[in-house]
């Protein structure tokens, strides 16, 4: 089934007989869920980070495309990257300016809206070829941040750079990263209070993973938390008050790992950063444990797979809540933490809500780390729930991976029921638009020898599509009620984000290369186009210089779901790009490699 939808709610159902009716109107507004007004300030129709605000919210308030003209949506100009590799980033608009940063080697390319998208400048920062060599999956980039004048951004080598967004001169470049032990960059930078913050990837290499805030005038370091290690390289000390008993103690990143294993024990961050400006606090996502091999790190292995609040000025940590202790599966909580005031329990509460890559929704309370709620929200049998009481997921022993023998049929699969791919949220509807997979594997375990700059996994995997036998899901999500009003099923995993607007719109892209637009109430397909390449960026929507509202796309198939087509892998091996080709076999007759910027607009 390549494309059905799946009404959730009485509520929803009774939307979509009221606005299937002519000159119906869409009855209430949310559901009390809104994003802290500190962190998503009024929109002023720019795009100057990835997720929009610091909220993590990619709502756009911009309506003048919405559902009863959005099918008349024509292309308004396209652009070609030259590059051929996965484009998973989100175009910046500043002005009459849009900012595209490509996979390596990383161009930034300056167009002039004003002008129909010609190009203004290019900026070429040479990062080291050898970089290529230790990227786990494609040589990705997930975009930058405009601040103050400066375009933020990082190379796959593993250099952060700040260039003037008049002209693309350098004004500074700091090196962060050290590819000859695995670490690359392909995160978008977030800046806040002065402060360019970046984290590392590699956790397949046997990094270790940390989060680096640079000054963002000078670009020199202003702090470094790793995540794990002793208290102090973690930057633990007396504001740590974590909710849970398990996250309490001295110097557990050390404790909780066999001797000296921390040391390659990955907890990359490579994902999503929110902020909140109210209590100074930054809110971070660590990634998966490393090797993949379980049995070689008993413990809870900290501080992985898990989440942190930091003091942005120190990087002091505030709390930490583990999700996967102990990751048997490559669980990484680098996903996107959107900021939300919503009412819990019949009180409001100030949370922030995060589609976990172990299946699970949670809502934690983003003050103490108190998870509020859990529920499943994609298929999973390796897990039987979150114990409230004590944090702690409840693993099923059976699909416990274990030496001498596969296990087969865990759900979800090593990228998890969503991968890096970011959702949206509207306080029009109340509802979460995440885009995620469904997708299972089975897993076999040996040792694994750690060589620095070499793969560090233990493990071989194989993935396929999960119950319903199609590979990935639109899923909107009712945070209040806990909840999905309404999901899309799609044949293809879904490896792009997505965009919510006040036009009731929900934007993102398949991996065969159709961009679509839905009825953010009821999930009705509105409008579609067939790009020349698979979607795995992140769509956004800005105000041009004409006043007219526009939405842009990046295509170019590729990521670790793509890397078939992007890294010409061969299709025969069901192990490469670390178990998904054997997911994604069919992938290279639906689509091909592509690199192309396109924008949409009204007809005048």
């Amino acid at each position: 089934m390549r494309h059905a939808l799946v009404i959730r709610s009485k509520v929803a159902l009774l939307a979509f007989l009221l606005l299937a009716c002519p000159g119906s109107q869409a009855v209430g507004q949310g559901n009390g869920a809104r994003a802290p007004a500190a962190a998503s300030p009024p929109d002023d129709g720019q795009w100057t980070m990835a997720a929009k605000d610091y909220a993590s919210t990619r709502f756009s308030a911009l309506g003048e495309i919405n559902r009863a003209n959005v099918s008349r949506l024509k292309l308004a100009f396209s652009f070609d990257t030259q590059n051929r590799r996965g484009h998973e980033a989100a175009p910046l608009v500043v002005g009459s300016m849009m900012y595209i940063i490509t996979p390596y080697p990383n161009h930034v390319w300056a167009l002039d809206l004003a002008r129909g998208g010609r190009l203004v400048w290019v900026f070429r920062p040479r990062p080291k070829p050898a970089s290529q060599g230790v990227a786990c999956c494609d040589v990705v980039n997930r975009g930058g941040t405009y601040s103050n004048g400066n375009i933020y951004f990082a190379t796959l080598d593993g250099d952060v750079f700040a260039i003037r967004a008049s002209n693309g001169h350098q004004v500074w470049r700091t090196s962060v990263a050290d590819i000859n032990k695995g670490e690359t960059v392909t995160m978008a930078p977030l800046v806040a209070e002065g402060k360019v913050l970046v984290g590392n990837s590699g956790g397949e290499f046997g990094v270790r993973g940390w989060l680096t805030a640079l000054d963002a005038a000078s670009g020199k370091l202003a702090w470094r938390a790793y995540s794990t290690g002793p208290d102090a390289d973690v930057l633990i000390g007396p504001q740590f008050k974590p909710f849970y008993a398990m996250d309490r103690g001295k110097d557990l990143g050390v404790k909780s790992w066999p001797p000296e294993a921390w040391k390659t024990g990955g907890g990359t961050t490579w994902g999503w950063i929110s902020y909140d400006p109210a209590t100074r606090t930054l809110f971070q996502g660590t990634g998966n444990a490393g090797p993949w091999n379980p049995h070689q790190r008993p413990g809870d292995n900290k501080w992985t797979s898990g989440v942190f609040a930091r003091d942005i000025a120190t990087g002091q940590a505030r709390w930490f809540y583990q999700s996967s202790p102990h990751d048997h599966f490559d669980h990484d909580d680098i996903n996107e933490s959107i900021l939300l005031d919503m009412p819990v329990g019949g009180r409001m509460r100030q949370v922030l809500v995060r589609p976990g890559r172990n299946g699970y929704m949670y809502v934690i309370d983003r003050g103490t780390g108190q998870v509020l709620s859990a529920d499943p929200y994609g298929f999973i049998n390796s897990a039987k729930g979150v114990d409230l009481k004590t944090g702690r997921l409840i693993p099923v022993e059976e699909k416990v991976p274990q030496e001498g023998r596969v296990t087969r049929n865990i759900c979800p699969a090593a990228p998890g029921a969503k991968d890096w791919n970011p959702s949206a949220f509207s306080p029009r509807t109340g509802l979460l638009y995440v885009p995620h997979l469904n997708l299972c594997m089975d897993m076999g375990v040996i040792e694994a020898n750690y060589i620095a700059g070499t793969p560090y996994l233990g493990a071989e995997v194989k993935m396929y599509a999960g119950p319903g036998g199609h590979r990935g899901v639109l899923t909107a999500w009712d945070p209040v009620r806990r909840k999905a009003a309404w999901e899309i099923r799609e044949d293809l995993p879904l490896w792009s984000g997505a965009l919510a607007t006040a036009g009731d719109l929900v934007f993102y892209g398949t991996m065969d290369g159709r961009f679509k637009a839905v009825d953010g109430r009821t999930g009705k397909l509105l409008w579609q186009e067939q790009l020349e390449s698979g979607i795995i960026g992140q769509p956004i929507t800005y105000r041009g210089p004409d006043g007219r509202q526009y939405v842009a796309i990046l295509s170019g198939v590729g990521g670790w779901a793509g890397a078939i087509v992007s890294g010409q892998l061969d299709p025969g091996d069901p192990t490469s790009a670390l178990g998904f080709v054997n997911a994604m076999r069919d992938l290279p007759g639906k689509t091909k490699a592509g690199g192309r910027l396109y924008v949409f607009a009204l007809p005048q």
